[in-house]
């Protein structure tokens, strides 16, 4: 899984790249800094945060070109992030046909793991998969 600071700088690289504005990029940068205090006064973890064994759990998203394969985006979030990034999802992919947002947000505070979604958007040639780790 990727280090704390590793997820800074895929943040910080969203933003240069114009896939978040700076409110979203602070956002993100808050929530990660806040999973990562333990101790005394440390937010515990809510419910689908963490497996079964204890362990933290990661969204991952994967965007593939479909005519060459390549991937466009490949984000791995803690789920203390994933509030954030389902907003940051919905600004740039308002409507897939037939996707529900508040369904996949369900669908993870459940606890499931492995691939929970896989939306192919043919309009701009790609697929998008987002995987619960």
């Amino acid at each position: 899984m990727a280090t704390a600071s590793e997820e800074r700088l895929k943040i910080l690289q969203m933003l240069e790249d114009d896939k978040i504005t700076a409110d979203e990029a602070a956002t993100l940068l808050r929530a990660l800094e806040g999973g990562s205090r333990a101790g005394p006064g440390a937010r515990r973890p809510g419910p689908g945060l963490l497996g079964p064994d204890g362990s933290a759990r990661y969204l991952r998203i994967h965007v593939t070109d479909l005519t060459t394969g390549l991937t466009r985006v490949n984000v791995t979030l803690p789920m203390s992030l994933v509030g954030a990034g389902l907003r940051i999802a919905e600004r740039f992919a308002p409507d897939f046909e037939g996707f529900d947002m508040q369904e996949l947000r369900d669908l993870l505070a459940s606890g499931v793991y492995g691939k929970v979604a896989e939306v192919m958007d043919h309009q701009d040639n790609e697929r998008v998969e987002i995987y619960v780790e």
